[in-house]
């Protein structure tokens, strides 16, 4: 099924989702409708324009496909499904994701990952192609953050990465830890990726029809909470 996304209003065009009988809808001509997908279960989305902001939040397991630049707060508080990006992403991608994946071909904003969790089987992830902003993984209490960088390594991520982290790993392509590392989170090196890794990244690859040899072969830092308490230091007098 198509549907034109022209002068239609969000509510419309999700209703016309949930509607379909379906499995794949494609909604084209889609100029800054919030909230699509939102709590999509089991249809596989594609979409081709700018949606606004909230791009499949509360997804519960269908997959969105999106061609052309997501805006902010994509997959917030999604819990299953996957969400995937040709373009670039605003800030807060991945806020509070309890679940599922998301793959950015290109680059996020700032707050990438916030407040995002795990518990028992679900552990969500999120694949950057490009580079991340300030405030990659803040308040990140589980799952995991991999950031690619492109082409420059050196400029992986912005300021402040892992500010107030306190579970979760974030791997960065990198050979040395950003210079506003919190004291909070520790960077160790990685010459050998994990399989858990080098599978996201293998993920990321297919979608984007990359060769994964480029950056699994690389040198990457993982960054972990090194504290029990990480804003013990941050928000109190000692």
């Amino acid at each position: 099924m198509k549907i034109d996304a022209r002068g239609q209003t969000a509510k419309r065009l999700n209703a016309a989702i949930a509607a379909s009988h379906d499995k794949v809808v494609e909604v084209e001509g889609v100029v800054g409708q919030r909230y699509l997908g939102t709590a999509l279960v089991d249809k596989i989305l594609k979409i081709d324009g700018i949606p606004g902001n909230a791009l499949g939040a509360y997804l519960d397991g269908a997959e969105i496909e999106l061609f052309g630049n997501a805006q902010e707060a994509t997959g917030d508080t999604m819990n299953a499904g996957e969400i995937v990006i040709h373009g670039n992403a605003g800030d807060a991608t991945g806020y509070a994701m309890r679940g599922g994946k998301i793959f950015v071909e290109g680059d996020v904003g700032y707050r990438c990952g916030i407040h995002m969790k795990a518990y028992r089987d679900a552990h969500p992830a999120i694949v950057i192609g490009g580079r991340a902003g300030s405030f990659l993984g803040e308040y990140q209490a589980g799952g995991t953050i991999v950031v690619l960088g492109g082409e420059d390594e050196s400029r992986t991520v912005g300021y402040f990465c892992g500010t107030g982290m306190h579970g979760g790993e974030i791997w960065l392509r990198a050979a040395q830890p950003p210079s506003t590392l919190p004291p909070q989170v520790r960077a160790d090196k990685v010459d050998t990726l994990p399989e858990h890794i080098e599978e996201l990244i293998e993920q990321w690859c297919e979608k984007f029809e990359k060769e994964p040899n480029i950056y699994t072969g690389s040198k990457f830092l993982r960054l972990t909470p090194d504290t029990a308490n990480p804003y013990k230091r941050l928000y109190t007098a000692n």
